[in-house]
């Protein structure tokens, strides 16, 4: 590839590949307290946004493996009485379906990637005009919204396809917020970035 040009969607893969395991790699490498801290740290923030604190109905996700830990914030979103709206992975579709979970303990069944989702047998269908919020999840991110995700596309493609969008916010360890990502024209922004220490927003003047 010559100076200046655009890679190619080969080379693009490769690269976001390639930065993938490596954030992957050293987000698995943080010692278990800080990942506990940190988790505690951002879930604090995390409910103080307005975005959040006003939201009747939040669209969040079930973590697994070393993500930021949910759990505790999507414990106080039941606790405020907001509408809990978790993902379920179509992969037929190449598509997420959204559900309302009342209880996520009793709610969702292992699913795609051993990833907790609604078991559609308890849970009702949602469309997206009524969500408030987003918890986005992600690898990486830029702090001027740059996302960059786990290689489906799922999340990139409810966001092209959602007009009148809600707010889409995203919880990181300091790691995983770097300078630039190797990302494409059908790679989503986002609006916001929540990590321990700080608050990421996107310039949208």
């Amino acid at each position: 590839m010559t100076e200046g040009a655009r890679p190619s969607a080969d080379e693009l893969r490769q690269d976001k590949q390639t930065r993938r395991k490596e954030i992957l790699s050293q987000r698995a490498a943080l010692d278990p307290a800080e990942h506990a801290r940190s988790s505690r740290d951002i879930t604090a923030s995390l409910l103080q946004l307005p975005e959040f604190a006003r939201s009747r109905c939040v669209l969040a996700y079930l973590s697994f493996g070393s993500e930021f830990d949910t759990a505790e914030f999507v414990d106080a979103l039941r606790s405020r009485g907001c509408t809990l709206v978790l993902p379920r992975i179509d992969l037929a579709r190449r598509n997420l379906s959204l559900y309302r979970v009342g209880d996520p303990d009793v709610d969702t069944l292992p699913g795609v990637w051993g990833i907790r989702e609604p078991d559609p047998q308890r849970c009702a269908q949602v469309g997206l005009e009524e969500i408030n919020a987003v918890l986005v999840p992600g690898v990486a991110f830029t702090p001027d919204g740059g996302r960059l995700g786990y290689g489906g596309g799922f999340y990139d493609a409810l966001i092209r396809d959602w007009h009148h969008r809600a707010p889409l916010i995203a919880p990181a360890f300091e790691l995983q917020v770097v300078a630039d990502l190797p990302l494409g024209p059908r790679d989503q922004s986002i609006d916001a970035v929540v990590t321990p220490a700080n608050i990421y927003r996107r310039d949208i003047s």
